[in-house]
This record gives C-alpha cells, structure tokens and sequence, in this order.
C-alpha cells in the first residue's frame, strides 16, 4: 500500500493564472514541491467539464482543451502534455459501479486543471486523469463520490478539486482593475473556512442554507461542487488547512483547501 496523499481543492480563478507569477501560483508550486511521497497519478474534477453524466477521461494522450475566449494569444499557445492513465480510469469506474461511468476519448484536460497543474507539476511528468461533474445531480450526489473515491488516495493519487468557492462573474471587476472584496464573498467564504475546520460535512453540502450569501456567491454550482468531492474523500478527523486565500476582482474567493 502506498503512502497516503492529500486531497485538494483549488480555486483556479482567472485563466491567465496559467501563465502569472503571483501569491496563488507560488502556493500551488509549494504545493506540489512539498509532495512527498510524489503521487503517480492526478485525478481532477473540474468547474469546466459539467455535464449530464459521469465520465473519465481514458485517454493514454490527453490534448489540452482552450476552453475559453477573449484572452491573449499567447494563453492558447500553452500545452500541458502530461499523460493519461487509463488503467486509473477503469478502476476510478469500478470504485463508482453500479453508477454508470463513460470511458472519455473525445475531452481532454480543460482549463480548470491544466491552469493550476501546470504550476503544481510544472514538467506535466504526473498522469492525470478527469472526472466529470454530473449537472443533472443533487450536491450530496458528489460528496458521495468523493467518499467512494477516498481509497484512491492511498493507492498514490492526488485528488485534485478546481473550482472557486465564491464565483460571481457578473460582479467580478474585469480588466485588471482592483477591487474590494464583497461583503456576502467574505462572508460566505468565511462560513466555509468555519464548517470545514469544524468538520460539519453536512452543512458545505447544504450551501443553500446559507441564504443570500450562497445565492449571490454560488449563482450556478459548478465551481462549487469540485469542493464537495475532496471534502468526500477526506478522512475523518483529518487536518484540514488553507494553503492560499484572497478574493480576487471581488467575487472570486481563491481559497485553496487541503486534507491530509
């Protein structure tokens, strides 16, 4: 049995992190320096690949997706060549049998992991494998899966969330500007930090409860739910801890979230 590694929640924020030098960068390359053992394999759900189903990526060459527009040039260029791991996907599948889970050529790796993978495994030298992000299923439907998959982690692989706790974009301030965070972005992301290192799985699960707050800070869930899988796949009473934070252009919460 390997020795077991973390399970961690990212929040990816802005595309053009892929290629910035800035405090959220250098903490996901602290966070995969400080990796020891190194894993062998990624598995990442992704904000970006939410769709009506489950799937895996089980591709031995996974392409880099642009799933974007409207940045510069030079963020198309980026490749992120890190290889895929198909025998990973077979037996992400048989952990989540009898639920139904596609065998993916076609998707590759979106954004929402090569942006933050590129800085935590610079070379791409890690498989990486994504889950998709049933749309079509309730909160705790995902924090389930992450429970079903919490054995991987002892297997060598690195569960990798990437979304945003808080994420706003119609009040997100746009082109650089800065901007202080919003009252309900600090709030919420506050009530997050709170519950998670309370260990109260129930109430991250049930956001909604948190009213206002969660209607303006979570508008659509699919940068949130990436949190519920890694909160699923931590152990019980294990150390969580919070290797970055801040609200980028207001309505952005980067936290980033580590168990273990």
């Amino acid at each position: 049995m390997s020795e077991r590694v973390p399970a961690v929640f990212l929040g990816h924020g802005n595309p053009m992190n892929a290629l910035h030098d800035n405090a959220w960068t250098r903490a996901w390359a602290a966070l995969g320096a400080g990796l020891v053992p190194r894993p062998r394999a990624v598995l990442a759900i992704s904000a970006h690949w939410y769709i009506p189903g489950t799937a895996v990526t089980a591709s031995p060459r996974p392409r880099t997706i642009h799933d974007f527009g409207g940045f510069p040039r030079e963020l198309f260029a980026v490749r992120y060549d890190a290889p895929g791991d198909p025998a990973l996907a077979d037996r992400i599948a048989a952990l989540l049998a009898p639920l139904p889970v596609g065998a993916d050529h076609s998707w590759g790796l979106d954004h929402g992991t090569w942006s933050v993978l590129r800085h935590v495994f610079p070379e791409a030298d890690v498989a990486v494998v994504q889950l998709s992000i049933d749309g079509t299923r309730p909160a705790a439907f995902h924090y389930e899966l992450g429970v079903r998959l919490r054995a991987l982690r002892e297997q060598g692989v690195l569960l990798v969330g990437s979304g945003n706790v808080v994420h706003n974009l119609e009040a997100y301030a746009w082109g650089g500007h800065p901007a202080q965070p919003y009252d309900w972005a600090l709030r919420f992301e506050n009530t997050v930090r709170e519950r998670l290192l309370a260990g109260d799985h129930m109430s991250v699960i049930d956001y909604t409860a948190f009213g206002n707050d969660a209607l303006l800070s979570v508008p659509t869930p699919e940068h949130y739910l990436p949190l519920l899988y890694v909160l699923g796949a931590s152990f019980p009473g294990e150390l969580v801890t919070f290797p970055t934070d801040g609200i980028d252009g207001g309505s952005i919460s980067m936290l980033a979230v580590r168990f273990g």
